[in-house]
């Protein structure tokens, strides 16, 4: 078998994971979450949660990961087989490593585009003489497809963006793990950041433009002040536990599959640490001074509870295109706004895509050419199934499957392989294998009875809650139930394919051998 490749250096696979975490849920997401679930108050159920889920997750995935890859395994049902060789089923619940990336990808790029269209509607200044939220709403909707009207005809402009962001996507991954995703987020991580910082600095120095008390000095008010009987409310503990999940990009498989290129005594505490970190100012600092400080002093507190229940996208290409667009160089805010949107997604999705690319490349000893058009001719017909059926629910069916459920499903099971099955002496061992640092030994016990006790209990109280409806279509609207019907039908099949494939894999004894 053909030697695997190697990160360049440390702090390039410390920017590839930062840059996998860091993308649109750090800017848009997070600050919604904030304002929804209690103000400050969130902060205590987020860092309860990022201490005893996301930090416990990300080294566990960093540490498994460099563990499979030294037998040569650069994905889940390699790496858990390699985790537990007596069991010949737990390659298997790998599966999900694969198949969760897979279906985020195939919506989450057509988001990314959007990005992209909107960049250069920016610098054209398309929706410029755009006044009203109810007229970039149309103007959201025509690029959409979802109607027609005075700005588009069609779903001709936001299908060219989509096919350039797609490519570009495919085009990273073909370069490989060092001249691919290692270049590009060397580039694009802190070209996004410096965006970031900009805007937020930006908008710190505003003057209030509706009320003298509308200054952006309230608006983090609004944002940090706590409310702490929000922390009565076990939803707002699992929207915290939740927000983890999605900044992290935990329980996905993707941090896995970047850490099964590592060295054997490459450090991965340390390095786990600075990604997580990295993603955590972008979060905490940069996106809680951006969205709601900008929307307070345009909408003022009353206001500012309407915007956030507007949700992440409505905020992100609805109301800040209003607001970016009234400062002097508007148009060039807007681009920048945009476009670092566009960068985090991109080196998000460029993540999503190493798994599938991986196991066939690793499993089936192809050539990563071939891999990587396998995957991308797959997805690529895949993703049609989003860009036209977007009104029609399957978007909000695959990002709950793909992007919800598997990531706290995968969790479950790598964390209770990792501390039980491989034992956590073991594991403490591997962890510190090559490390710079020495992590508190009451992360041993965190890691072994918390994590996976919060993970059992996040997963119990929605089966309890919620499996029986979410099953049979409560909520669905009539006329979309054919299309969520569809959509699971595909999921199912892309699932049972990517298990035949580990069959297949097993069968050939390819990965036996290695061991």
């Amino acid at each position: 078998m053909a030697s695997r490749e190697n990160w360049g250096s440390k702090l390039g696979v410390i920017l590839a994971v930062a840059g996998s975490a860091v993308g649109l849920g750090n800017f848009l997401r997070f600050p919604v979450q904030a304002a929804k679930n209690g103000g400050g108050a969130f902060m205590i159920p987020y860092f309860t949660a990022f201490l005893l889920l996301g930090i416990p997750l990300m080294w566990i995935e960093w540490t498994i990961g460099r563990f499979g890859g030294g037998f040569g395994h650069g994905t889940a049902p390699g790496i858990f087989h390699s985790l537990w060789r007596k069991n010949r089923f737990i390659k298997y619940f790998g599966v999900i490593g694969i198949f969760g990336p897979i279906v985020i990808f195939i919506y989450y790029t057509y988001i990314e585009s959007w990005l992209l269209g909107y960049s250069f509607f920016s610098l054209s200044g398309k929706y410029t003489g755009i006044t009203s939220e109810e007229g970039m709403i149309a103007f959201l909707q025509g690029y959409q497809g979802i109607v027609r009207n005075e700005h588009f005809s069609g779903i001709e402009t936001a299908y060219i963006f989509f096919f350039i962001t797609f490519w570009l996507n495919i085009l990273v991954v073909l370069f490989g793990i060092r001249r691919g995703i290692e270049r590009i987020c060397r580039v694009a991580l802190p070209t996004l950041l410096v965006l970031a910082l900009v805007i937020m600095v930006r908008v710190l120095t505003l003057k209030p433009v509706m009320n003298p008390l509308w200054t952006p000095g309230s608006g983090l008010g609004f944002l940090w002040n706590p409310d702490f009987s929000a922390l009565k409310d076990a939803k707002v503990w699992l929207a915290a536990a939740g927000q983890i999940f999605f900044t992290l990009s935990v329980g996905i498989g993707v941090i896995m599959t970047y850490a099964s290129y590592l060295r054997k005594n490459d450090d991965i505490l340390l390095s786990g640490l600075t990604a997580a970190s990295t993603n955590e100012f972008a979060e905490v600092i940069i996106g809680g001074s951006i969205i709601i400080p900008a929307a307070f002093i345009f909408f003022g507190p009353a206001g500012i509870e309407r915007v956030a229940e507007q949700g992440s996208f409505d905020l992100g290409f609805v109301t800040m295109p209003l607001i970016l667009k009234t400062f002097p160089a508007g148009n060039m805010f807007g681009f920048f706004w945009f476009f670092l949107l566009f960068l985090a997604g991109l080196t998000s999705s460029i993540s999503l895509a190493q798994p599938a690319i991986a196991f066939l490349e690793d499993e089936f000893s192809i050539s990563r050419k071939k891999a990587v058009s396998i995957f991308a001719v797959t997805c690529f017909v895949l993703t049609h199934l989003a860009i036209f059926s977007l009104a029609k629910g399957v978007v909000d069916e695959l990002d709950f499957w793909g992007g919800t459920f598997a990531l706290v499903v995968f969790a479950t099971v790598e964390t209770i392989l990792f501390g039980w099955v491989f034992g956590i002496d073991r594991a403490w061992e591997e962890m510190h294998s090559g490390a710079d640092i020495k992590i508190p030994r009451v992360f041993k016990f965190i890691i072994k009875y918390i994590t996976p006790l919060f993970l059992v209990f996040i997963l119990g109280f929605w089966t309890y809650q919620q499996a029986i409806p979410t099953l049979m279509l409560k909520g669905v609207p009539k006329q979309n139930v054919p299309y969520v019907i569809m959509t699971r039908l595909v999921m199912l099949i892309m699932f049972l394919t990517i298990s035949f494939l580990v069959k297949k894999a097993w069968e050939k004894n390819k990965c036996v051998q290695v061991d």
